[in-house]
């Protein structure tokens, strides 16, 4: 089968708005679970799991006649959270392979992948499949997987739901698909009434009709019907390219008021991000949590920690902090993830580097203390580009890959120590150019005086500023030399930085 020129592989997911609901509801999957859709009290089931359909339940039937079965969950069925679902099934298919078609149905979820080929990355055709099937359980999805020379044949066995894992060997599949019932071919309810008056009932008793008579009574819809029963129509693979996106959303069955009662949700929710971004060899850069509320307004909250991170419970911590910090104005109604992929990144130290602190603790603590003193006060001084003085910005904390500056053998760093609040001075002047000062009570004689550098702006606005610079070298009776940063404003002379 790996040597064949057209190898697929098909995913199948039936009842997917009972699955898609229940993938982020663990504690609901051991009941009876059936998705209502229409107005109420007009609603009637559209989907269900296993355990409800060994009760006697089916397809159509009114929330009355549901409420006669005992311990029975009722839950609406969300499109949002079945989109999710179906993405995240598309996006672990195409993992194994970048041709995938998706031939999804009302409620049950199928995709065909084109594996040929693939037999040198993943192995065998089971080899794929088991692993395929492994990927789709983490999602917390049910499904079958058929595996076959012919896409058709594959859609038809894996829609029977008989194994998990079935691999058609090639010339093998009429006989593979014999006892399969005609549910499998999504007749029409016309086409239902004739093979039922004619006593077909399987597809080896389709593809057992002869052509020519099937034809004259059916038309050209006949015979493909027939070539599918016998795995022999050839297929048009229309694949698509699914968008890559991390989101996950869930509506909640009651509104949420407290917030330890909603990080059991967002938990799930991140597992789910997590796995995912994992499969693809990412981690999670940033997570926006989007809360619908009552009211219909909604809350909008982000939190990007230093580095991508894949740890749950670093997120749950930073998530439940921003929310403490901000909490949204209202009873929550439902729920939504995005996140952001990033690179599993490493900080790489020097042998000589100083240690940096961890930076999962790092984002903890910062988180800790916004939620005290405000976010606009936590972060790194970032100079702006204008000549005022003390003007910065606030930016956050990062961690750097490398080092942030490299010194040069031989030359020689500054640094200037800025004072804070500035210190007034006294001023000697001789023939109006620097001549002495006194600073902390000791006279200095100026050896050495750069300037003056004026700067002015803001004439626009009622802060408007003008100064004067210099930058002085100047010696005390003592030998002691003082190198400072001078500026004179409104008449005042003041020291706002002194030289290492």
């Amino acid at each position: 089968m790996s040597n064949s020129v057209e190898l697929y592989a098909c995913l199948y997911a039936r009842e997917l708005p009972a699955q898609a609901l229940l993938r982020l509801r663990p504690e609901e999957r051991d009941k009876a679970v059936v998705v209502l859709e229409g107005e109420p009290p007009l609603q009637t089931a559209c989907s269900f799991n296993a355990k409800a359909r060994s009760m006697g339940v089916t397809h159509g039937m009114t929330r009355v006649e549901l409420e006669t079965f005992s311990s029975v969950v009722l839950l609406p069925r969300s499109i949002a959270e079945e989109c999710a679902a179906r993405a995240a099934l598309l996006e672990c298919a195409g993992a194994f392979s970048p041709r995938i078609e998706d031939r999804s149905e009302r409620t049950a979820f199928l995709c065909v992948i084109d594996i040929a080929g693939t037999d040198l990355i993943f192995g065998t055709p089971q080899a794929l499949a088991q692993k395929l099937l492994r990927r789709v359980r983490d999602l917390g999805v049910i499904t079958s997987i058929a595996v076959s020379r012919n896409a058709h044949a594959a859609i038809s066995q894996a829609r029977s739901g008989s194994k998990q894992i079935t691999l058609i060997a090639g010339g093998s599949e009429a006989g593979t698909l014999s006892p399969l019932p005609l549910s499998v071919l999504s007749l029409s309810a016309q086409q239902e009434e004739t093979f039922a008056l004619w006593g077909i009932r399987t597809l080896g008793a389709l593809a057992a009709l002869p052509e020519k008579e099937l034809v004259a009574r059916m038309g050209q819809e006949g015979k493909r019907l027939r070539q599918l029963a016998g795995g022999e129509l050839p297929h048009l693979f229309v694949p698509v390219e699914p968008e890559f996106s991390l989101v996950e959303r869930m509506e909640l069955d009651t509104p949420v008021e407290l917030l330890d009662s909603l990080l059991f949700v967002l938990g799930l929710m991140l597992e789910q991000l997590i796995m995912r971004a994992t499969g693809r060899v990412l981690a999670l850069a940033s997570v926006t949590a989007k809360l619908s509320l009552e009211g219909g307004t909604t809350h909008n909250r982000t939190v990007r920690p230093a580095l991508p991170s894949n740890d749950r419970q670093l997120w749950i911590k930073l998530l439940h902090l921003d929310l403490e910090s901000h909490p949204p104005q209202a009873a929550i109604l439902a729920v939504t993830l995005e996140a952001e992929p990033g690179i599993m990144s490493k900080v790489q130290l020097g042998l000589f580097s100083p240690q940096l602190p961890e930076s999962t603790r790092l984002d903890v603590t910062l988180a800790r203390i916004r939620a005290i003193v405000g976010e606009e006060c936590v972060g790194r001084i970032v100079l702006t580009d204008t000549h005022k003085p003390d003007s910065f910005r606030i930016e956050p904390f990062v961690v750097p890959s490398k080092s942030a500056a490299i010194q040069v053998p031989g030359q020689s760093v500054a640094a200037m120590r800025q004072l804070r609040p500035t210190e007034r001075i006294t001023i000697t002047l001789r023939d109006r150019q620097l001549s002495a000062l006194t600073f902390r009570e000791k006279r200095y004689e100026v050896e050495h005086a750069y300037g003056p550098w004026r700067a002015n702006g803001d004439w626009w606005n009622p802060t408007l500023w003008t100064v004067e610079q210099w930058d002085v070298i100047a010696r005390s009776n003592e030998g002691v030399s003082l190198c400072c940063c001078l500026v004179r404003d409104k008449h005042q002379w003041q020291v706002v930085g002194l030289y290492d």
